[in-house]
Parts: C-alpha cells; sequence; structure tokens
C-alpha cells in the first residue's frame, strides 16, 4: 500500500486484529455481491470504503422510485438507470481506488457459475428462495464462503456458510429447497427502512472478517434480528445429514 492508502485506511490497520496484514487481504480480494437492492444498498459501501479491491456487483432490476425508501446507493437521479450502473457511480464516489464490476443481467446458473468461482466471498442480497438456493449450490460447488442476508417487514437475518469445511452447514441444511417456503416480498409485506441497513452492514461485517481473519463469524450461526424490538438471537446451526446440496459433492 501507498501512503495515502496507508492514510484511508489508517482506522483498520490499527485494529490490532486487523492490521497492515489484513488490510492488504482486503486489498487483494474479489467480493461478488448478488443483488443491489436494500442489502446490497447497505453492504456494498461498507465494503468499498474499506478497500476491497474489486467488487462486482449482479443485478438485472431498474431503479424505482419505490425503491428509494430504503436502496440508499441509489437517488432521486437514478430512478429508470440499472441499479448496478448507479451503485457503480456511488461506490467509484466513495472509494475510486475499488474496482466496480457492474454487471445488469439476471442471475442465473450459468452466469453465477462464472462469477463466483472467481470470487473469494460472496455474499447473497437477494430476495427470493430459488436465487438463493442457485447462489448456494454453486458456492458449495466451487467451496466459496457464503454470506447470506435477508429482511422482511422488521425481521432479518444473517448466515455464514463457509462451504470449505465438511463440518459447516449450507444453506440448504437450514432452509431445505423441498420445504417449499413461501414467497414472501418487500412490495407486498412491506419493510422497515433502517432494517436493510441494519443486516447490509452485518454482511459486510462477516465479509471483512473473512477476509481478514478476524473474529468469530456466524459460521454455523444464524442470527435473527427484530428491528420493532431491538432485539437479537443467535441460533446455532449444523450441517444436516441428509441435505441434498452439500452431503452431493
Amino acid at each position: 500500500m501507498d501512503d495515502l492508502e496507508l492514510l484511508r485506511y489508517s482506522r483498520h490497520i490499527l485494529l490490532e486484529e486487523i492490521g497492515i496484514e489484513g488490510q492488504e487481504a482486503i486489498k487483494s480480494a474479489h467480493v461478488l455481491i448478488v443483488g443491489a437492492g436494500g442489502l446490497g444498498s447497505a453492504c456494498a459501501p461498507y465494503l468499498a470504503a474499506a478497500g476491497v479491491g474489486t467488487i462486482t456487483i449482479i443485478d438485472h432490476d431498474t431503479v424505482d422510485l419505490t425503491n428509494l425508501q430504503r436502496q440508499i446507493i441509489h437517488n432521486s437521479e437514478s430512478v429508470g438507470l440499472y441499479k448496478v450502473e448507479s451503485a457503480k457511480k456511488m461506490l467509484g464516489q466513495l472509494n475510486p481506488l475499488c474496482n466496480i464490476n457492474a454487471i445488469s443481467e439476471k442471475a442465473t446458473e450459468l452466469n453465477l457459475k462464472k462469477y463466483i468461482q472467481n470470487a473469494d466471498v460472496v455474499v447473497d442480497c437477494t430476495d427470493n428462495f430459488q436465487t438463493r438456493h442457485l447462489i448456494n449450490k454453486i458456492c458449495v460447488s466451487n467451496k466459496r464462503p457464503l454470506v447470506s442476508g435477508a429482511a422482511i417487514q422488521f425481521d432479518g437475518q444473517v448466515s455464514v456458510f463457509l462451504n470449505k469445511n465438511t463440518d459447516s452447514a449450507c444453506y440448504g441444511c437450514i432452509f431445505p429447497e423441498e420445504d417449499g417456503f413461501e414467497e414472501v416480498s418487500c412490495a407486498t409485506m412491506g419493510v422497515f427502512s433502517p432494517l436493510v441497513g441494519t443486516i447490509g452492514s452485518i454482511q459486510a461485517s462477516q465479509v471483512l472478517q473473512i477476509l481478514a481473519s478476524c473474529g468469530e463469524p456466524l459460521i454455523n450461526k444464524l442470527l435473527i434480528w427484530n428491528a420493532k424490538n431491538c432485539t437479537a438471537t443467535n441460533i446455532q446451526l449444523k450441517k444436516s445429514k441428509i441435505c441434498k446440496v452439500c452431503n452431493s459433492i
């Protein structure tokens, strides 16, 4: 790192748990964020500000006026633009040292395979079970750490699926695809604006902890946050012996 980088990231470097080595690891990392909505809006800026070297964001949607209540990476001038292009502009202004790849495509098995295998950590900021299961399957097959988040109404959750350790649960262990969970969306159920900020920020924290090898990420744990009551619950998870995803690799 040069002198300007040392100054920019000095508050991280001062942390004994991160230091220069941890910041160098963050700088050399490639993080894939799937989804540039509420969760991605909170997660991506902290990763860029923290100095992640390359961030790839994939999302096919465009900015709508109803998004602006919570998706703070976008603004009124972004309405009608692809979310990834709006996000790239904001992140570039936040930290021009960060390389931002904006992919205005729908997440599919084909393109996710390509992007996930090139990432060090994957962040699931999507809002539907089908895409979450797809991301999980590809992360498991490529042994990529997955930071998963979800938020609806006043409730949010975050977990880390390491996928490099045979003892680590995967998303399919906790939410089996065959169980057929009912889909809910912010458009029909609503969502408390700061909730997505809280969950997305925790996701960013988990990514940085993984990259810098500091602290204890939420591996085999599910953090449930209730914004209405301001309460957090940690649930211990374990690998399922009958999971059709991680037991088939």
